[in-house]
Parts: C-alpha cells; structure tokens; sequence
C-alpha cells in the first residue's frame, strides 16, 4: 500500500517513519536495523478508530510532530533509548545557571512514576519532574501526546527506563539524544548487573505455554527493588553533567536513596521468604514481575507476555490453570494498568474443573500507584506489592507491610548481601 506523507515532509521519512495504511510505523530499513529485529512502534489499523477519517488520524499528529523535528539526527542502535547517554552541555543548554537557583531548575522528563521517583529523590529541589505517564497508564501502549512533545523538547534531561518499556516513544528518544541528554536508568542497571553478565533474561519467567520462555529481555527491572536502587547512581551522574556545581548534592542524595531502598529490599527477602515452599507460584496479569521473581525467590507466570499488547492464547490459559491447580494455589493478582479479561478466563477454567480461585487484589506492575499517596512512591508501590502477595501466598507479614516495622529496622542495611555481588571502592 502506497504510503501517505500526512504533511510529515521529508524530515519525517529520514526519521524513518511512514504514514501507510495502519499507522505511523518505522520504515522497514529501520525496523530491521533494530537489535534483534524488534518492533519498536506497535502499527494501528484503522478498525481501531471509530468516525471521522480526521478523527481517527488525530492521534498520530503529535507522534508525527515527535519524529518530524528528531529528523535530522540518528540515534544509536545498539539499546532501545541510550542507556549510556551522557549530557553534553553544549547540546542542552546546560551552564552553571541550571539547577543553580529555585528560579531555574534543572527541567527533566521522565516517562513513567517508578523512574520520576527516582529522579526526584536524587535531584531534590534542583530539578523541576514532568512525569508522561500517570498511575494506571500501561507504557507498553502509550501515545504520545502534544503535551508530551513540548514537554521533551523543553527538557534539559529526560530519563526513561528502557529496554522497550516505552514502546512507540523508545526510538524517537533514541534520536532525541543527538541532541540533548537522554538515559534510560532501568537498562543501564540491568547492563551493569551480573545477571546481564551471565546472559541472563531475568532469570525466573516461566513459559505459559508449550512454547519455551521468551528470550526477549523484561524491562521492568524496577521490580528488583536492590537492581533499581543502583540506577540512583546513574541519575546523579547525569544530573551532574547538566549541573557540575551540585555534583556533590547529587551523590549524596542518590546515596541516601539508595539506603532507603536497600532497607526495604531486605525486608521484602524476608517477608516473602515466610511463603511456603509449595504455595510460591505468584501468577498475574502479565509477565511483569519476572526479576520480582528471581529477586524474592518465587516463580512468576503471567497471562500475558512481557508486553501487554499480546494476547493471551487458550494453550497459555490451560497451562497456567494446570499450575493452579497442581500447586493448589488458591490467588492470582491482577494489575493497576491491565485489564482483567485474561484473567477471569483463568478464573473460570479454574472453576470449570472444581478448584476454586480468587482475585487477591491489584499489584501495581507498570505504573506506581495514584499521585499524592505512599503507594503514588516507588517504595509505597513496592512495600504494597509485597505485602499483598505475601498476605494471599500465605506468608507472614504486619497488614501494614514495611511502614509497620520500627524507624530503627528501616535504617541502612549492610553494604553486601548473600548472594550479591561484593560493591567496589567507590561505588555507591
């Protein structure tokens, strides 16, 4: 089908994108250039829209905006937003005023809540958060909006978190950082993990399927509360290079972030411990929690793969409602920004064979909870998590979960965990 230029012009089509019959879409020189040959901008058919032929194209103009003024410049293919990408101040702007004053912080963008948390504890009063995508918004499916364009290109700094989590926006952010500071702080702490060293995916998915397990890589590292906690590093240094001056503000900030998660990461290991052996199957909606999993010592299996815009199979259902009930597991979760169609198909073909199967509650997968309450934090979201699964899998926990220990309990943990990687002089 002949493609439609829309007014994109041919800054868009050196961008790489193309307007055709189901959408915007990369061009094919593109999307095969791409690591592993991945799909990096889901294609809608126009089925999908509903009135007008104006109407149903709407949607597309601030994602063509996006790829017509990213145009001129090429990103690196090697990740899916640059995990290593450094500031370079003479493409930002960035000067010894930035973050320097209450007047004029450091303007960032981050994608989703768990990575906007990060950035806010590390940047403090010095940067000024736009966050895309709110609670209960799956980033696997989102779209960019007109908000969302000035947002980025108003930034001095954007932070995502990567591997694909974004879907759609990953590549225009990948072209973005030609021309400002651009990193994605999930990849980056999974690049630097010794998981990733060893070739692993995430080390505790289990296939759903008669199919073997993926091999793509999951991008909710987040869910390793102690592999996050490293990406605080990342963030400073980022910081750092926009605002040299503050350097020292931001290590410090990231430090004692990093702390506070390490304490609830340890408690997490021995809340979930509590679970009995043959109870720690956590099934939910998608394959989300694949690093919670290796983490905390459970399985995980989910309805859904890794990206939500899959759909779940009848062989993926049968087989997870012959884990149910061989294990005798008694409930699933479903998730804040998933819908739960998929899973009451587990519910019912549970129940068709006599055994009985309950929603537990909603774990939050993909977004953090509503703004302005704990779980609205990484660490409400996480300590929430936690305490819901082990309180269904039949472990012991306070209903309070992690708020509910002592201030003194909360406190910094020992540097080295069993079973973690020893840290270097110098490292944080």
């Amino acid at each position: 089908m002949a493609t439609m230029s829309c007014g994109l012009g041919d800054s868009a089509e050196r961008a790489g994108w193309v307007i055709n019959g189901r959408g915007l879409a990369l061009s094919d020189e593109l999307r095969n250039g791409q690591r592993g040959e991945r799909r990096v901008c889901r294609s809608f058919s126009r089925s999908e829209s509903v009135g007008s032929s104006v109407s149903s194209w709407a949607w597309l103009l601030p994602a063509a905006m996006l790829a017509f003024v990213v145009g001129c410049g090429v990103g690196e293919r090697g990740h899916s937003t640059p995990a290593n990408a450094v500031a370079d101040p003479s493409r930002s702007g960035a000067d010894e005023s930035v973050g320097g004053s209450p007047e004029r912080p450091i303007e960032v963008v981050a994608t989703v809540g768990m990575v906007a948390d990060i950035v806010r504890n590390v940047g403090g009063d010095r940067v000024r958060v736009t966050q895309l995508m709110g609670s209960g918004v799956d980033p696997h499916l989102y779209r960019v909006t007109r908000d969302d364009v000035r947002s980025i290109f108003a930034a001095d700094v954007i932070f995502s978190s990567g591997l694909m989590l974004e879907g759609n926006l990953s590549d225009a952010l990948n072209r973005l950082s030609r021309r400002k500071p651009v990193a994605a702080i999930g990849e980056w702490a999974w690049y630097e993990s010794p998981w990733s060293r060893e070739g692993a995916v995430d080390g505790s998915r289990e296939s759903a399927g008669d199919e073997p397990a993926s091999e793509e890589l999951d991008p909710h590292v987040w869910m390793d509360v102690d592999l996050w906690s490293q990406g605080a590093a990342r963030v400073a240094e980022v910081l750092a290079e926009v605002a040299p001056r503050h350097r020292d503000e931001f290590r410090e900030n990231a430090v004692r972030y990093r702390e506070e998660l390490l304490s609830l990461h340890r408690w997490g290991v021995e809340t979930l411990a509590s679970i009995p052996p043959s109870r720690r199957l956590l099934v939910t909606s998608h394959e989300a929690f694949g690093h919670f999993a290796r983490a905390y010592g459970l399985q995980a299996m989910g309805v859904q793969g890794l990206a939500t815009d899959s759909e779940a199979g009848l062989t993926r259902i049968n087989r997870l409602v012959d884990q149910i009930i061989e294990r005798d597991i008694g409930a699933v979760f479903v998730e804040s920004s998933v819908p739960r169609k998929s899973m009451d198909a587990v519910i019912e073909g549970a129940g068709s064979r006599g055994h009985a199967v309950r929603i537990a509650g909603e774990l939050y997968s993909d977004a953090c909870g509503p703004d302005g309450t704990y779980e609205g934090t990484y660490a409400g979201m996480m300590d929430h998590n936690i305490t819901l699964i082990a309180q269904a899998l039949g472990g012991s926990v306070s209903p309070q979960g992690y708020r509910d220990r002592p201030a003194g309990d909360r406190g910094r943990l020992e540097q080295n965990e069993p079973g973690r990687p020893a840290q270097r002089e110098g490292e944080f």
